[in-house]
């Protein structure tokens, strides 16, 4: 895709299923890889998945519900590789629990990841972007943004707000050259999806569910996403800010 080689960019929750892929595929296309994660080893083992295939990336530690914690992450990502060019928000969590069986502890995780994370990583490399008048966020939200998707009210109302701030965002900085657009994945089969599983009383058949209500009939692969995110990112999507695109074997449909 165009405009790629050589940027620099990073990779919220770099170290897992959706991350990693995007993280290599960024790669292929000749970016310059900041791996960002709570768990520096899986961070650095996406790492060096890529270097190991001849490309650029460096893996950091972030913890990104921490404001300073990832002011720090930046600043040692820029240092080590230069002006960020992408931001890709991909970190999440969550937890399969009727809101009704849920707990505020429970409710203050989820935001702090799903939601506020996104905004210290937003707020931390705005700045920099802003200064260039040039740069392409992508923020990873879920069809149960768009849909709602029972057991995950809190999970669901926070990618719906993460959606809100990124039409929001893409308003207030198109005059500036940055876009901001948003990726909603369905069910993906990654370590998360197999975590919140364990929340249901029969994961298999909560997984079985998921796959029915797909019409492609299958749950999604970390590798069906990084080619809408990479598209958000690249110069093919130059003229295209404060859109929603599912990546979900048509789970929605919305126009």
């Amino acid at each position: 895709m165009r405009g790629l080689r050589d940027k620099v960019a990073v990779v919220t929750g770099g170290g897992g299923g959706i991350g990693g892929a995007t993280c290599r595929r960024f790669a292929e296309e000749g970016a310059k890889v900041a791996v960002f994660d709570i768990d520096l080893a899986a961070a650095e083992r996406t790492a060096s998945s890529v270097t190991d295939a001849g490309g650029a990336a460096q893996a950091f530690a972030c913890d990104i519900t921490d404001h300073a914690a990832v002011a720090r992450a930046v600043a040692a990502a820029e240092e080590a590789l230069g002006p960020i060019g992408v931001l890709v928000n991909n970190a999440g969590w969550d937890v399969f629990r009727l809101f009704k069986d849920s707990t505020p502890e429970e409710w203050r995780k989820l935001i702090a990841i799903n939601l506020v994370g996104a905004l210290n990583m937003h707020h931390a490399v705005l700045p920099g972007m802003l200064a260039r008048r040039a740069g392409r966020i992508v923020n990873i939200a879920s069809d149960a943004a768009r849909v709602g998707s029972s057991g995950e009210a809190v999970y669901a109302a926070c990618k719906a707000g993460l959606v809100g701030f990124s039409k929001t965002l893409a308003r207030e900085h198109a005059r500036h050259g940055i876009t901001v657009n948003v990726v909603c994945p369905g069910a993906t089969n990654t370590a998360l999806f197999a975590e919140y599983k364990k929340g249901a009383g029969d994961p298999e058949k909560l997984e079985e569910a998921f796959r029915r209500a797909v019409p492609m009939g299958r749950i999604g692969e970390p590798e069906d996403l990084p080619g809408a995110i990479l598209f958000f990112s690249s110069d093919d999507a130059a003229f295209i800010t404060g859109q929603v695109l599912s990546v979900s074997g048509g789970l929605t449909m919305a126009g």
